[in-house]
């Protein structure tokens, strides 16, 4: 019972930033795909920020929650709707890929850093109720998460487009062709513990340092 309270409360703590993240994230993609010449997210209706438009019922609810009872909590993963992209039709398609896939990572990462301005605000007015600081600290966490893993440098992920944008077109060819296999590596290195400690620890600890010294830090002095 106990455990299932536990449950209860940590869907309603991550429920909001959870919604944030992957909506916005995935809008992010599509708005940067129109801006750069790709109207295929906006005709299929992805420019938008309801969240039932890019929530996947497996990716985003059923995985998530299977895997929280099956590891008590120490294991998650979520994926929502990827926004659909046409880079052929990107005015420069491999210069501009790398701001498409940049979009999304770059909205976790404000949206981390507002939720610390959020963080600070609550604290620094008295507020004194668990759950909104609670709910504060799980959208800090939510997006460097978001925004660390997006930039993992293997396609399907944000960073492998990056990657393969920034390489020259051999190289780029040849990392390319790794994108149908691409998911499946990256859960292995995930399992595996590789990802975990070669690359999301250090750079989400990148991350909490420069919103502590951007946000936090320059915010706590105005309500001391």
């Amino acid at each position: 019972m106990n455990h299932f309270s536990d449950l209860i409360q940590t869907v309603l703590v991550y429920a909001l930033p959870v919604l944030f993240a992957i909506t916005l994230h995935e809008a992010a993609h599509g708005y940067a795909a129109r801006f750069f010449g790709d109207n295929t997210a906006a005709m299929m209706g992805r420019i938008t920020l309801n969240p039932a438009r890019h929530i996947d019922p497996m990716g985003t609810l059923l995985m998530p929650l299977l895997l929280y009872f099956a590891t008590s909590g120490a294991f998650l993963f979520g994926y929502a709707k990827p926004v659909p992209v046409n880079f052929g039709n990107l005015r420069n398609p491999k210069r501009d890929m790398i701001w498409v896939a940049l979009a999304g990572p770059a909205a976790n990462f404000v949206q981390a850093m507002l939720w610390a301005l959020l963080l600070v605000m609550l604290a620094g007015s008295g507020v004194t109720e668990r759950f909104f600081l609670e709910m504060a600290r799980a959208g800090v966490l939510v997006n460097l998460v978001m925004w660390a893993f997006n930039l993992f440098p293997l396609p399907p992920l944000d960073g492998g487009r990056i990657l393969v944008g920034l390489l020259p077109r051999p190289l780029a060819y040849q990392v390319s062709r790794l994108e149908p296999w691409g998911f499946f590596i990256v859960m292995g290195l995930v399992i595996a513990g590789v990802v975990g400690s070669v690359w999301l620890r250090p750079l989400m600890a990148v991350g909490y340092s420069l919103i502590e010294n951007l946000i936090v830090g320059p915010a706590s002095t105005l309500f001391r």
